[in-house]
């Protein structure tokens, strides 16, 4: 985040508005090295996957391809023992 900036400090709000409805308000965090583990995590399923609004709900980095929920079965991976899930086409 640049310096002095008060446009992109909206952004950081957001994010960490976001981490804690969805994360931290919802776990026990035991120390700061459970918190890094416990960040890690959270951060890749948010940067890769997740659609964003600001890019009209595509996922920053697309792996997969949308799934199409009407004709094949849907495979739920949980991450962070189930907190989030993860969806993707069931082979």
């Amino acid at each position: 985040m640049p310096p002095r900036c008060p446009r992109a400090n909206c952004f950081a709000e957001r994010f960490v508005r976001t981490l804690r409805a969805e994360l931290t308000d919802c776990m026990v965090i035991f120390s700061q090295r459970h918190l890094r583990m416990v960040l890690a995590e959270y951060v890749r399923p948010y940067n890769s996957r997740r659609p964003h609004r600001a890019r009209d709900l595509r996922p920053p980095q697309p792996t997969h391809p949308a799934a199409d929920l009407s004709h094949q079965r849907i495979k739920r991976r949980p991450v962070l023992g189930g907190l989030i899930n993860e969806y993707e086409r069931a082979a």
